[in-house]
Parts: C-alpha cells; structure tokens; sequence
C-alpha cells in the first residue's frame, strides 16, 4: 500500500451534501448513487472548473457525524476552493491536520471500498499512528472513474 504523509494548514471546500446512514451499510450503497447524480447533472464538471486548491480533483468528504446523531455522517461532494461561495453550493472549512495520503488505482467504486478495508484493517494495526478527529477524504482525478487504471486518493487525519 503506497501512501505518503502530508501536513496543511486548513482549506475550504466548495460543493453539495448529503446525510447518510452508517447502519447495515446504507453508506456504503448511497454514496455512489450521489456521485451518479452529480455525474448526470453536470455539478462534478463545475466542481472541476472551481477546483483551484492544491488539491487536484474532486473531494468526496467523509464527516462522521454520530458523536451528535448515532449512525450518521455527511458526505461532501465538493472541490478545494478559494473565492465567494459559488451559487447552488455550500463551502465546509477542513481543518488543519496531518494527514495519511494513500493511493487508490482501479475502477469506482470497488476500488476506493477495499482501500478503505485495507487501511483500517491492515495498515492502522500495523503502523504507528492513529485516526485523527476530523474529515475524511477521498480524492478524484480528472479521467475515467471505471476505468481498471484510475488514480485516486484517500486522505486520512493522523496523530
């Protein structure tokens, strides 16, 4: 598993969100039928068009949520943005962290599912660092999300 760590001051994010359920895997089920939706609706190209941080890509951000309501979390389908918050979006301030940067390569949404399995259960057990409080997220590039050599990423805070 190929990863890098990586230290940033906070950054904001500009795109849409949705709640979801962590029970019985809903999450899991869910998340790939609103990255369907943004696909069609055309919000994943505009998210593109925004995205002048130094994160390349589109961010899907991962806010566990149950320490207030038990079983959920919000995902972001957003972009690093610097600017006025773009009409129809929502901006969501990332916080300062260290962050584990580990990378994906194959087809959505398999792909990134089992990376997030081997982290937690073969790399966290293994390494010397523990999961941060904070966002989670999943970083994609420019190119075609299905196809077998896709590169993404999955940024996760450490301490």
């Amino acid at each position: 598993m190929n990863y890098r760590i990586v230290e940033r001051g906070s950054f904001q994010v500009a795109g849409v969100k949705r709640e979801f359920s962590c029970e019985n895997g809903e999450n899991l089920r869910e998340i790939p039928k609103m990255w369907d939706d943004v696909h069609a609706d055309g919000t994943n190209d505009l998210l593109f068009k925004l995205n002048n941080g130094e994160i390349n890509g589109v961010v899907g951000v991962c806010v566990d949520k149950r320490t207030e309501h038990p079983g959920l979390m919000y995902y972001w389908i957003a972009a690093e943005y610097k600017g006025p918050q773009p009409e129809g979006l929502e901006i969501f301030d990332i916080p300062a962290a260290k962050w584990g940067v580990f990378e994906v390569h194959g087809a959505m949404p398999d792909s990134m599912q089992n990376a997030w399995k081997q982290i937690f259960s073969e790399w966290f057990p293994s390494s010397q660092y523990e999961h941060a409080v904070g966002p989670e997220l999943e970083v994609y590039s420019a190119g075609d999300p299905w196809s077998p050599d896709y590169y993404s990423e999955i940024w996760i805070p450490l301490k």
